[in-house]
């Protein structure tokens, strides 16, 4: 996820449900950057009715657009948030950056980000993470034509590798001594692969998963890696928001108690076992 993109201007209005999002015309702003409205429990919100999310688009299976609407895992988790809170979810898609930095979140613009964003003590520097909802790993995913068997066998044979800019997974190689190739966006790292810009990337498998569905993908690429780098994902609010953030670690603990998270999980992710991120943990600082 990047920030060399300018801001985007549109707004996409999740549906509460698994429907997703509808897209919507027009830019967003909360204005006076203040709370404009309290929703069910008190928990105050930048726009009344609303709740407001920062995302990165295209991130499947978490968040994309498809046929006009804002689907994926995050968006259907942050439905139930919602729902709990008496509004409707409404996504404001910009550069992963901001969710980093949380000057989104500080500037009045979203309640809270939901974009496949791993729990780092760094960024705890900024924003207040929810319990995790989601452990993850990373995929090394290679040109069948290669000849790449392995990450280490990427740097032997002197093969391009390719990462999603201000990612951990793009750390992680770069801690490896890597020089990756980075892209803006996860669209981007599968063109840059698909175009042979690079021989190889690294990207949440999860992602990679959702690509291999299709099948010249799947005839042209493999997975020859699979990183356990011990990350789990989070969503993020303003620092000091603990109102909201209580309301957000309720909805997990609830979707997993009811198995609203399972099936969540088995229809955006695949198949189900039970994780660490089953297990709430006082991750907030």
């Amino acid at each position: 996820m990047n920030t060399l993109l300018g801001r985007r201007v549109r707004i996409l209005a999740a549906i509460t449900a698994t429907a997703g999002a509808v897209l919507v015309a027009g830019c967003t702003s909360s204005g006076s950057g203040g709370t404009a409205t309290s929703a069910d429990g008190g928990v105050d919100l930048v726009k009344a009715g609303k709740l407001t999310t920062c995302t990165h688009l295209p991130y499947p299976p978490f968040q994309s657009e498809i046929d006009g609407k804002v689907q994926g895992f995050d968006v259907a988790l942050i439905d139930l948030v919602a729902k709990d809170l008496g509004v409707k979810q409404y996504v404001f898609d910009t550069p992963f950056e901001t969710f980093k930095t949380g000057a989104l979140l500080n500037s009045g613009q979203c309640d809270l980000a939901a974009a496949g964003m791993t729990i780092t003590e760094e960024r705890k520097k900024n924003v207040d993470f929810s319990d995790p909802y989601f452990d993850a790993t990373q995929a090394v995913l290679v040109d069948r034509k290669s000849g790449v068997t392995s990450l280490a066998d990427l740097k032997a044979k002197g093969k391009k590798l390719g990462a999603q800019a201000q990612t951990t997974g793009e750390d992680y190689v770069q801690g490896k001594g890597f020089d990756p190739v980075s892209f803006e966006s996860s669209d981007a790292v599968l063109n840059g692969l698909r175009t042979g810009q690079v021989q190889a990337v690294v990207i949440d498998y999860p992602v990679v998963q959702g690509w291999l569905k299709n099948k010249a993908d799947a005839d042209a690429f493999k997975v020859v890696g699979n990183l356990d780098t011990g990350e789990q994902y989070g969503f993020t609010v303003k620092k000091g928001n603990t109102e909201l953030l209580a309301a957000v670690n309720k909805a997990i603990k609830d979707a997993k108690a009811d198995g609203t998270y399972q099936k969540l999980y088995e229809q955006w992710i695949g198949p189900y076992t039970p994780s660490a991120a089953d297990s709430p943990s006082p991750t907030a600082s």
